[in-house]
């Protein structure tokens, strides 16, 4: 089965466990309802479900339990996506071709949005019955919390605050993408190898190997993409980050460095991958994807 065919499964999968939970009837305010619905609708290639799909699977994971993982890190994904948007961040007006969550409706309702997404995310982590010892749930809640705080995706969006209008070093945009991109992807890897069981410490350790360095091939890529794209394809504004005055691989590198590197973390993850005693074609070839994608 083709990469594609893949993402293009745990697309429909991953949004199938969110509209079941926005069927209900919640007892909520139905404009919040919508709003954070609109949020986690918008499109997307939903890569973080797919990484929690394809470890899983790889590893013998029960699929019921990939479906709720995969929903958790994709809700945490949309929230984080919503409050970047806001006037007070990037202040973008469009994200993957359609309005942000605060044009379509307003700056409140955006940031209670991001807000309830945030939490969707731990109660489905904290209400399902997973296949796998109750540690392992556990850490399952704590992996995610820590890629989504201050050790994770809020503290490299602090740095990447702090770092704007400044010349920084290579090391420190390093930093700032491990923790502001890097960490999500790399928990989505965790939280598919946290819903098997009996894995080894080789494979835990060069899964994280895995995820650092395609984490980061994905912000260098997304650096380029910024530059050689367009707003059609991209789905926001093109030229964003020079108009923000934010550091960037090209602009530190050059678009030929930048473009080396990039190639270089993905040799990087495929030298974790062929560590693994399991079938990593799949993962494989996402990294390969990584680097070859417009958008």
């Amino acid at each position: 089965m083709e990469l594609h065919e893949r993402l293009n499964i745990a697309k429909k999968d991953v949004e199938k466990t969110i509209n079941a939970y926005f069927a209900q009837d919640l007892d909520t305010d139905p404009t919040a309802k919508d709003a954070a619905l609109y949020s986690i609708s918008n499109g997307g290639k939903r890569l973080r479900p797919f990484l929690v799909y394809a470890t899983g699977e790889m590893l013998g994971a029960n699929i019921e339990d990939l479906h709720i993982a995969a929903a958790a890190v994709e809700c945490i994904h949309s929230y984080s996506l919503v409050h970047d948007d806001l006037p007070a961040m990037d202040d973008d007006d469009l994200r993957r071709g359609k309005p942000t969550c605060h044009i379509a409706f307003d700056e409140a309702q955006a940031i209670l949005a991001g807000d309830s997404l945030q939490t969707l995310a731990f109660e489905f982590l904290s209400s399902h019955q997973f296949q796998v010892p109750a540690q392992q749930q556990i850490a399952m809640i704590k992996a995610l919390s820590r890629a989504s705080g201050l050790q994770g995706m809020v503290g490299g969006q602090a740095l990447d605050i702090a770092a704007t209008d400044k010349k920084i070093s290579i090391k420190a945009l390093e930093d700032i993408h491990r923790l502001k991109t890097g960490a999500l992807l790399n928990c989505a890897i965790e939280l598919g190898a946290l819903c098997a069981t009996d894995i080894s410490d080789l494979t835990r350790s060069q899964l994280k190997d895995f995820g650092l360095a395609i984490g980061l091939a994905f912000q260098v890529q997304d650096d380029i993409l910024d530059i050689e794209s367009d707003t059609d394809t991209l789905g926001k504004p093109q030229g964003s980050d020079l108009e923000h005055n934010k550091s960037t691989y090209p602009a530190l590198l050059g678009m030929t460095g930048a473009k080396d590197k990039a190639q270089t973390l993905i040799t990087q993850a495929l030298e974790a991958l062929d560590n693994i005693d399991a079938d990593t074609r799949l993962l494989a070839e996402l990294a390969k994807y990584i680097i070859a994608r417009d958008h």
